[in-house]
């Protein structure tokens, strides 16, 4: 049997076409995120497990590591590299569980921090032009409105609808 290549511009998306196509996007959104402070802390853990983090707290205030870890999938200990850089960036607070002293409840920080102010100021354009191998104004504009529509329908909430 021979490989049909990738479906036409009017079929949807394989699984795997999909699952290759997040990949990719995540790569742009990795290369287009603007680099931490020369002098800044640095954590371990990557720039993934921090955003999926991040996210997950913004969903669900007032969590634990362990929640956020069942929640995501992600180690524990990954969770919890992430909730240290995060709260050394001020992004995030954390306070002892009245529940339960020993674990840490971990909210949004109520400012927003610089790096976070940063971030969301970060441009994908020059990333975008580098994956697609070209800056030609229609196809720029074509691929960034796509891009948009997915990130208007396809939020991380989304995700928590694909489990029971």
């Amino acid at each position: 049997m021979t490989d049909p290549g990738p479906a036409s511009p009017t079929a949807s998306p394989t699984p795997v076409e999909l699952f290759l196509l997040g990949r990719t996007l995540m790569k742009i959104g990795e290369e287009a995120l603007p680099e931490p402070v020369a002098g800044s802390v640095q954590f371990r853990g990557g720039t993934r497990a921090v955003l999926v983090v991040l996210s997950d707290i913004h969903a669900h205030e007032n969590t634990s590591v362990g929640a956020i870890a069942a929640r995501t999938g992600l180690p524990q200990s990954q969770v919890s590299g992430a909730v240290a850089r995060l709260k050394e960036t001020g992004s995030l607070q954390t306070a002892p569980d009245p529940a339960d002293g020993r674990r840490q409840l971990i909210r949004p920080a109520d400012q927003v921090s610089e790096r976070v102010a940063e971030v969301r100021r970060a441009d994908i354009t020059e990333a975008l032009a580098a994956a697609l191998g070209s800056d030609e104004p229609g196809r720029m504009r074509e691929v960034t409105e796509a891009l948009a529509v997915l990130a208007r329908h396809l939020t991380p909430e989304s995700v928590s609808r694909l489990r029971p």
